[in-house]
């Protein structure tokens, strides 16, 4: 049984989903947890621990070393997805969501087993990823308080979540899906059907990635806590709707404290400084392009975006990932083009977005939707050119335009041009219409700071404490000590 002590400061296991993007809020809230008082045990799997070590001059073994000397207790662990460090995960995805979704848990289930037996304080929680097929399992094995962290937007979480009734009013899981707008789904206005997650969208709802949402989201309806990368006033209705199913928590977002450069290694590939290039450009007149971390795209889109960048005139920073349109198709820019952007673009396989995006020079960042990219924009004041791939982005990419109206849309239609992306450029960098755009940003950047606020009033902050409390008292339930011992 765990002592008195050991209750004041729980022992989380942490587990993120083995992609950047849920890699890098994890790690925030590590961090976070840690400085209240949390021990915490990191896991990335193996494969994502390699790919950071080789994309970092020298993060060691752990990643959290450096975390450590400032005196917090992080410890760090590594577990196999079930596939070869070697296997290329990016060019066959779905093989390696098969491994996620069948074998995984028994790896995961193991460690944690181990972790148990061994660690001093007692593990107490498991902090795992919403995308994950068996946290209930698991938690409810080593007799852990259950948290479902939720790294995208609550919209997101509750189109998911309630999937049985856009089975049940015919908007999705049929031959021929409803075209009409979606308006019963609690506490979400009307929204239409393009807006839905792209595997809401899709023709075959019997991929892997679809079998693993299926489970995932039937598995979170178990956990005893859900927190949220998100933040109350920008989606209040969908955060209290989820509240009354089961205990929600919006404490977004998460960065690193005074939004610097994260002090854990999260990258998977080798940085570019883009600084020197940036010192000399005026303010606001560099674009900032990046697609993330992980989503690809077509080799027309690819070619339509660099004639447009061209055409624009517009100076630009483009992120562009040596696998964007397949790993074993790497020749995807237009003849000549490096050549044709001379001292006007530069082209990256990688940087830390947070340097760039907050650097003066930048004024426009064209961007994939990603939740993180998005975040960091806003806190940034860049507005956006939206021009989302995959997943959550479709509907991340309402809530930026439609919603906030804090970005444009890339292209309104299918396949983009190039005309129509110089044309959005223009209008994203200077003007009538970017002037309304920074203007609506500065209201939502201030939610944003008003959220984190630690002066007391910061909803993000309030309802970080109320989590810490509320896995205080689950833990002391499950541990058979009466409350208020």
């Amino acid at each position: 049984m765990a002592d008195n002590h050991n209750l004041q400061n729980p022992h989380a296991i942490m587990i993120p989903y083995p992609l950047q993007g849920h890699v890098i809020p994890f790690v925030h809230l590590a961090i976070k947890l840690a400085t209240k008082g949390f021990t915490i045990t990191f896991i990335n799997t193996q494969s994502i621990h390699h790919q950071i070590s080789k994309s970092h001059s020298s993060p060691g073994d752990d990643i959290f070393a450096g975390a450590r000397k400032s005196g917090l207790d992080i410890r760090y662990a590594t577990v196999t997805d079930g596939l070869p460090l070697g296997f290329d995960r990016s060019l066959n995805h779905d093989q390696f969501m098969e491994c996620v979704l069948h074998v995984f848990s028994a790896h995961v289930d193991e460690l944690v087993g181990d972790i148990v037996r061994r660690s001093d304080p007692p593990a107490t929680c498991l902090v795992a990823d919403t995308f994950y097929v068996w946290p209930s399992m698991v938690a409810e094995k080593y007799k852990l308080v259950n948290v479902s962290f939720w790294t995208e937007p609550a919209l997101v979480l509750t189109l998911y979540y309630h999937l049985d009734l856009l089975r049940e009013n015919g908007h999705f899981g049929g031959s021929d899906n409803r075209k009409d707008s979606i308006e019963y789904i609690p506490g979400v206005g009307p929204i239409k059907p393009t807006d839905l997650m792209s595997y809401l969208q899709a023709a075959d709802i019997w991929t892997v990635v679809h079998r693993i949402i299926y489970k995932a989201f039937a598995d979170v309806k178990k956990a005893d806590i859900i927190i949220c990368n998100t933040v109350q006033e920008l989606e209040p209705e969908t955060i209290s709707a989820l509240h009354r199913k089961q205990p929600t928590y919006a404490i977004g977002p998460v960065f690193p404290t005074g939004f610097t450069k994260s002090p854990v290694a999260t990258n998977l590939w080798p940085e570019s400084d883009c600084t020197q290039w940036l010192d000399p450009r005026p303010h606001g007149s560099v674009l900032y392009v990046s697609f993330g971390s992980y989503a690809h795209t077509s080799k027309h889109d690819i070619v339509e975006i660099s004639h447009g960048l061209l055409l624009s005139g517009v100076s630009f920073v483009w992120v562009l990932r040596p696998d964007i349109v397949s790993s074993d198709d790497t020749d995807f820019l237009p003849a000549g083009f490096k050549e044709d952007i001379k001292e006007r673009g530069v082209i990256v396989p990688w940087c830390c977005q947070v340097e760039v995006i907050s650097h003066p020079a930048v004024g426009g960042f064209l961007t994939h939707c990603g939740w993180n990219s998005i975040f960091e924009s806003v806190w940034c004041s860049v507005p956006m050119l939206c021009f989302p791939l995959l997943t959550d982005q479709f509907t991340n990419r309402k809530l930026v335009v439609d919603d906030w109206k804090v970005g444009l849309n890339l292209c309104d239609e299918r396949p983009i041009t190039r005309e129509k992306v110089a044309d959005n450029i223009n209008r994203l960098m200077s003007g009538e219409t970017s002037d309304k755009l920074r203007n609506g940003m500065k209201k939502i950047r201030k939610t944003l700071e008003d959220a984190v606020a630690t002066n007391g009033n910061g909803s993000s902050e309030r309802n970080f404490k109320q989590f810490v409390n509320e896995v205080k008292v689950k833990i002391r339930k499950r541990s058979g000590i009466a409350i208020g011992t």
